[in-house]
């Protein structure tokens, strides 16, 4: 179909402080490295599979693996509110396997442990370490082989920042958690990571909330166990009351290079439009510099510069496996979504409860929005059913659907459903296009709607971006994009992804 709005040409380099290294909804980074291999894992939430994992050789260009919890019986798909599901992981390597920790806040109470011999997998089973309250667990070892679950705690009797310690092969806490640091004094400690360098054992965690106040900070011990010594200039590094481009700067990891020189991972957001500016792709993983300076971790934010993240793609679906880039909110990807023989896709209709009406998340095949103006394409192949929708959550969205040979656009905000535009008469095959543009209205930006076959392009709608942002909605989580059948079984013969140019900056 023809498109005058082309992708943005290639660019050198660009500052990891003010370009995330993986962009999109990928928050919560934890890191490690092994031999010359770094690795990194991060939130899921309420989309299935969980955990994303990826693989980088330098540091600065990163390629997604996998997930860690796919097709785990103890994370069975679909069950998660919007932004319940699986809070903030840590990923270790050690005794020669990679381990995950992570919360399932929608699953029984406890942490979730799971290993596997390489970071491919296989992965699991899981094990739910049960009477550790809280979120944002970290593991690590010591030089006796005692295992620490660190985790911000919600148990009223381990205020702040608990520790436990447990056997990592039973599952099992083998004492009652205590608590080894309330923090500055700033709301919300979390996102704990212990880890070690020469004779202190250092405590980097997060507080100040995971919004504007972000921050991290940092203590030190001669133990494991603490008692933990914090350094008087925290936090080392935040974005509050800034004019920066990228906020909410925090929940930090360190990893140590095999050069000897160390980095952090940590996440932020990149808001844009009107007070008090809006953030819609969720909080992506960003990479800053760390040098030592008395034996204290100090962070440099603008040390690294990256080639900017390849994000365009064109899925003709004619693999037997999906790819990784593909997620659901309401049911395991492969459950409902299930590659032709040729090419192209089927996308099964959203499953029906007792009472006759469809589950609140949609059995929607999704990809996270990753780029500040982007294009995405689905070409599907009949005149009803076919459905392509933006997404922060069951209750913010915007969607375009083909109804009886036309084209409608819905707008979900909250409890108002409103269809905004429908389109002329179209002929089978039908184009489906939403854009993210410049915002006209005050917001981060434009949702654009258009439809397009054989006679042309129609463009049916364009929305203020800023309903569907998180400063709208609420939650953790940012925008996906993804098809949807409404009624019987859909085809779609191929969808195309790519970022665009803009002007606002």
């Amino acid at each position: 179909m023809p498109n005058d709005r082309q992708p943005a040409a290639p660019t050198a380099l660009v500052d990891a402080a003010r370009h995330p290294i993986i962009p999109g909804f990928y928050p919560d980074p934890t890191i490690c490295r092994v031999g010359d291999d770094h690795y990194i894992a991060q939130s899921s939430f309420e989309y299935s599979p969980g955990v994303p994992l990826w693989h980088s050789s330098d540091l600065l260009e990163w390629r997604q693996v996998g997930h860690a919890l796919d097709g785990d019986p103890l994370f069975p798909a679909g069950r998660a509110r919007a932004s319940g599901g699986v809070y903030a992981p840590t990923l270790r390597h050690h005794d020669g396997r990679f381990w995950m920790i992570t919360t399932d806040v929608s699953g029984d109470a406890g942490q979730l442990l799971t290993t596997a011999p390489a970071i491919e997998g296989p992965w699991g089973p899981a094990l739910l370490i049960e009477g550790i309250r809280g979120i944002d667990p970290d593991i690590a070892w010591d030089d006796r082989g005692n295992c620490y679950v660190t985790f911000s705690s919600n148990d009223p009797r381990v205020t702040g920042i608990g520790q436990v310690r447990i056997d990592p092969e039973r599952g099992i806490a083998l004492e009652d958690p205590r608590p080894i640091t309330r923090g500055t004094g700033l709301a919300h400690p979390e996102a704990p990571h212990l880890f070690r360098r020469g004779d202190w054992w250092y405590l980097l965690y997060a507080e100040g909330g995971t919004e504007r106040g972000h921050c991290v900070s940092v203590g030190r011990s001669a133990s494991p166990t603490g008692p933990f010594e914090l350094f008087d200039g925290n936090p080392i590094f935040t974005r509050r009351s800034t004019v920066f481009p990228v906020q909410n700067a925090g929940h930090g990891d360190l990893v140590e290079r095999a050069d000897g020189t160390w980095a952090m991972v940590y996440l932020g957001v990149r808001p844009h439009g009107g007070t008090p500016l809006y953030h819609v792709n969720g909080r992506e993983t960003f990479l800053a510099g760390v040098d030592w300076q008395d034996d204290w971790p100090v962070v440099v934010p603008d040390r690294f510069r990256i080639p900017p993240p390849e994000t365009a793609f064109t899925d003709r679906f004619d693999q037997p496996d999906l790819d990784v880039r593909w997620v659901s909110p309401g049911a395991a990807p492969d459950a409902i979504a299930i590659p032709l023989p040729g090419g192209g896709i089927e996308i099964r209709p959203d499953a029906i409860t007792d009472a006759g009406q469809a589950e609140a998340a949609p059995s929607l095949l999704a990809v996270r929005a990753r780029d500040r103006t982007w294009r995405f394409e689905a070409d599907a192949s009949g005149l009803d059913g076919a459905a392509l929708r933006v997404r922060m959550d069951d209750r913010h969205w915007a969607e375009l659907r083909l109804v009886d040979g036309h084209a409608e656009v819905e707008l979900a905000i909250g409890p108002v459903r409103q269809v905004l535009a429908i389109s002329q008469p179209l002929a089978a095959p039908v184009t489906l296009r939403t854009e993210a543009v410049d915002g006209t209205f005050g917001g981060p930006d434009d949702l654009v709607f258009s439809v397009a076959d054989a006679a042309g392009e129609q463009e049916l709608v364009r929305i203020d971006g800023r309903y569907l942002s998180t400063e709208v909605a609420s939650g953790f989580v940012g925008r996906v994009i993804g098809l949807r059948a409404t009624i019987s079984p859909v085809r779609f013969a191929e969808v195309r992804y790519a970022p665009t140019a803009h002007s606002a900056h």
